[in-house]
């Protein structure tokens, strides 16, 4: 597939060389083309300078017949310009808009624009480093909106279906560990002692979930 990635920073760069390691074909744009630097002389894709928002830079770039867009530059509003003008005026499917303001994500998202609000990210993910409540997150989603917990289960869940557990709780389970390997289970998937259970939840709906799995079921059978 041909990815083009408007922005030539560090994740930019990073992203290009991982794509073109994957055998993809990518072009990279950006206003300063010393920024190019970044991509090293084994870069193999296209280099276009100039402003990822104009049209004659974009088809300089085979905006025409890229799968992908990535607009990955320092700034908000020439990111979601960009990335709308990818997918609404050149009919590219996959389009991602890196954005720092949290707010300003939510409302590109509900336009249909991907967004990963990177400072929100990093801050969650530096605060559960630095002050740990006992919670072990293995997963967090870019918006830092959704994670995956490990749920230390009670004794009564023992000889218990999943389904049981997640109408329960009301979150559902993303996967177990048993006997030291990853299984996907299903609603009639009975738990066993020793098994690790990591479940879907939210901010608002974590201690909820970890309450019920690891308490005892007060509701029995």
């Amino acid at each position: 597939m041909h990815v083009v990635i408007m922005g030539c920073g560090r994740l930019g760069s990073t992203l290009a060389h991982k794509l073109s390691e994957r055998g993809h074909s990518v072009a990279v744009i950006d206003q300063n083309s010393d920024a190019f630097r970044r991509l090293g002389s084994d870069f193999g894709g296209i280099t276009v300078t100039g402003i990822g928002f104009d049209r004659d830079v974009l088809r300089a770039a085979d905006i025409e017949r890229a799968d992908a867009f990535a607009a990955v530059s320092s700034g908000d509003n020439s990111n979601i310009i960009s990335a709308r003008l990818a997918r609404e005026t050149f009919g590219v499917s996959r389009v991602v808009a890196r954005i720092y303001d949290q707010k300003r994500a939510q409302v590109y998202e509900r336009l249909g624009i991907p967004t990963v609000a990177t400072i929100r990210w990093a801050a969650d993910r530096m605060v559960r480093h630095l002050v740990p409540e006992g919670t072990v997150e293995v997963f967090r989603d870019p918006t830092s909106v959704v994670s995956i917990v490990e749920a230390p289960l009670h004794r009564d869940w023992v000889g218990r279906t999943l389904k049981s557990l997640e109408e329960r709780s009301g979150a559902r389970v993303a996967y177990l560990m048993r006997f030291g390997m990853g299984t996907l289970g299903t609603a009639s998937t009975v738990l066993q002692d020793g098994d690790q259970v990591f479940m879907l939840v939210t901010d608002e709906t974590v201690g909820a979930v970890l309450d019920i799995a690891c308490g005892a079921d007060q509701e029995g059978q």
